[in-house]
């Protein structure tokens, strides 16, 4: 009797195979090849569960948003406005060995996924993916007095989102501990706090 095979489980597990490659060994080893040895299965075993090598990397960037949406998620709970923004950006930005490993994954991914026809599951880790939270979280800390009355919450927002793309740019050719990455966030809500 064959074996029955959970489709999307594998699929992950393969996404994932794909970004242990090009954590350990870098963007230019990512080989389907080099994924299928990870795996410890044949390469023409992916290609029952993906159309080619651009539905892998497609499949990686959700996966590594998934995770990032798991930690958002924990960390979060029970926070509300600035506490709850803070404790998301820290899961986004790379300040940690995990996000500095993440930053250096994606940034690597996103020169190939920016030539990609979209899909509903070609997400990048980014604030984006995140946008009704960190509106949630800036009109909390504007009605709870965090934030004066008149913060520019679109402005704030789209500032959100260009420091992490470009902390996590910073990142990969210029690393930073994290306290440089996290001063990037005061600067944007310091002119803002109460």
């Amino acid at each position: 009797m064959p074996r029955v095979v959970d489709h999307d489980e594998r699929r992950r597990q393969i996404a994932e195979a794909l970004l242990v490659v090009a954590a350990r060994d870098g963007h230019e080893s990512v080989t389907s090849r080099a994924v299928a040895k990870e795996l410890g299965v044949a390469t023409g075993a992916l290609w029952h569960y993906f159309d080619g090598f651009d539905d892998v990397i497609r499949a990686a960037a959700a996966e590594v948003t998934r995770r990032t949406d798991e930690r958002i998620t924990a960390a979060t709970r029970g926070l509300r406005g600035l506490a709850r923004l803070e404790a998301m950006m820290r899961e986004v930005l790379p300040v940690d060995e995990r996000t500095r490993t993440e930053a250096r994954v994606v940034v690597g991914f996103w020169g190939r996924l920016a030539t990609l026809a979209l899909t509903p599951d070609a997400a990048s880790p980014t604030l984006g993916t995140w946008h009704e939270s960190i509106r949630d979280s800036l009109d909390q800390a504007v009605a709870g007095g965090e934030l004066r009355p008149e913060t520019p919450t679109d402005a704030v927002m789209t500032l959100l989102r260009s420091i992490t793309y470009g902390q996590q740019v910073v990142e990969v050719t210029e690393p930073q501990d994290s306290t440089a990455h996290l001063a990037a966030l005061d600067a944007i809500l310091s002119p803002w706090r109460t």
